[in-house]
């Protein structure tokens, strides 16, 4: 009993540290972009852009953008000039998890070409002349950008701590906007998912059958239960999914 109200007690207190509260409980987008101005403000940034980190099937600016008080202008010509998944500042965060301060065109490509001196103008022009910024995961272990700009000089680490650290704030606390695409249209059972790491360790049924001390018959159901649930013709395809949705 004390045991489990020394746990209660922890837990309140987790809460109450947080002055979001709860990931639960939720704030509105409009909130959260508030709140990243004020973030931005206190760390003596003009700007700030908060995005979905971009991958291999998502590379498009505006399809990873979350959060931007960006002019619309620039937002317009950067999606238009398609840098953003292969900007130096993607590159350089895709090699290190510690946050990085860049003076020179971060938002451009790595070419010395005439589109990415008129590109770097542009932000320069905007005021978006040094950027800070860092990578983050939420619960479900998706990946997002906190990019500041500014003409404001490297953050110490003191102020560099406050403000990563009010991010994971925002980050925990805004509400999940998954699409129906990225979960199964029904959850996995145990058993399933036993059953699908298994096979996608090369084992037959009999021999899944052998392990989990189950029946053939048994295990031959769980994976056909998977397949369906993952909308898969056979049991790569399934496995495949499976890894895909972080369920194995």
């Amino acid at each position: 009993m004390k045991r489990r109200e020394r746990a209660v007690r922890d837990c309140a207190d987790d809460t109450a540290f947080s002055p979001f509260g709860a990931r639960s409980t939720g704030i509105s987008a409009v909130d959260g972009a508030s709140r990243l101005d004020e973030l931005t403000k206190a760390a003596g940034f003009e700007f700030h852009l908060f995005s979905v980190f971009p991958r291999g099937d998502r590379t498009a600016f505006l399809e990873n953008k979350l959060i931007s008080n960006w002019p619309q202008s620039l937002v317009n010509l950067y999606e238009e000039a398609d840098l953003f998944y292969c900007s130096k500042l993607v590159a350089v965060m895709k090699r290190t998890i510690i946050p990085v301060f860049c003076e020179e065109g971060p938002f451009g490509g790595n070419a010395a070409n005439q589109e990415n001196r008129r590109l770097n103008t542009m932000f320069q022009m905007h005021g978006l002349t040094h950027t800070f910024a860092f990578a983050l995961h939420d619960a479900d272990l998706k990946q997002y950008i906190f990019a500041f700009s500014g003409t404001r000089a490297m953050p110490s680490r003191e102020e560099a701590t406050a403000l990563l650290y009010g991010c994971m704030e925002l980050l925990d606390t805004l509400p999940s906007d998954e699409k129906p695409e990225d979960r199964p249209s029904e959850s996995l059972t145990r058993r399933e998912i036993e059953c699908l790491r298994w096979s996608a360790a090369g084992k037959s049924s009999d021999e899944i059958a052998i392990i989990l001390d189950l029946s053939s018959h048994t295990v031959v159901g769980y994976l056909k239960s998977a397949m369906r649930k993952l909308d898969s013709v056979n049991r790569m395809q399934a496995v495949a999914r499976a890894f895909r949705y972080r369920l194995l």
